[in-house]
């Protein structure tokens, strides 16, 4: 976001482009500024893991991956357009890790926006517990990624998650902190990005792009088989983005090269 709103920085955490913002009335206060950034950030990625364990446990047969794709798309869009005037709507640790880098936040809010994104992905998954039904939820493995059996999947499925990452971060990256590049289509960009890779790679990794995702799920159902690529993966790609904005594709405020 931009200093007239949040102060996390020079440029906008928020996944919103900041010509779609109005000036706020009268500066943030220090609850605006520090503790509601971080309620939003744990009540936006509860909801989003919420839904998206749901579109998976009780995922019809027929639909195939259109289902969880779709939900999980659209409740990122959803979510995004709705909190990003109030955290910038990142719900997902690699996001934050990426704005950071590119001078889209200060430090200090990163370690609490990191928190608050994992315990709201624990209270989603437990949400969506209560909801669906015992036989459901327990073939579904909790919406767990249960996909990787075998190391022969391994590689694959860890660059798809690198790539995929890369790809949504890039997104985030240009459309919201990239003043050259930014639009007010982001909400819609990245829920497209996202139903994109699950589409496509959903079949190989599980296409999760989202720490706070995978370890709700994982903590509530207690399944941890190859979990570590689902942490791996979605940052190393996220880190990837980062490095490909801050020193080729950004604007001269944000390259760091070749100015």
């Amino acid at each position: 976001m931009t200093e007239g709103t949040m102060e996390l920085g020079d440029m906008g955490t928020s996944l919103m482009a900041s010509g779609s913002k109005k000036a706020p009335v009268q500066p943030p206060n220090k609850f605006e500024r520090l503790v509601q950034p971080c309620l939003a950030e744990l009540v936006g990625t509860m909801f989003f893991v919420f839904i998206g364990c749901v579109s998976v446990i009780e995922n019809v047969e027929a639909a195939g991956r259109l289902q969880p794709a779709l939900v999980h798309g659209l409740a990122v869009a959803v979510m995004v357009a709705c909190m990003a005037e109030i955290s910038g709507s990142h719900f997902n640790p690699p996001f934050t890790i990426a704005i950071y880098l590119c001078g889209g936040m200060k430090l200090n809010m990163v370690g609490p926006y990191l928190i608050s994104q994992l315990i709201g992905g624990v209270l989603g998954a437990s949400m969506s517990k209560l909801m669906t039904t015992t036989e459901n939820y327990s073939k579904a493995q909790g919406a767990a990624f249960a996909l990787l059996q075998s190391q022969d999947q391994l590689w694959g499925a860890l660059f798809g998650e690198i790539a995929m990452t890369c790809l949504v971060t890039m997104v985030v990256l240009l459309g919201a902190v990239n003043a050259k590049s930014s639009s007010p289509m982001v909400p819609f960009m990245v829920g497209c990005t996202v139903i994109i890779n699950i589409l496509a790679g959903g079949d190989v990794s599980g296409t999760c792009l989202n720490p706070a995702r995978a370890l709700g799920p994982a903590i509530v159902a207690n399944y941890w088989t190859y979990h570590w690529v689902y942490w791996v993966g979605p940052i190393t790609g996220g880190l990837v983005a980062a490095a490909l904005v801050r020193l080729l594709l950004g604007d001269r405020k944000t390259r760091i090269l070749m100015k």
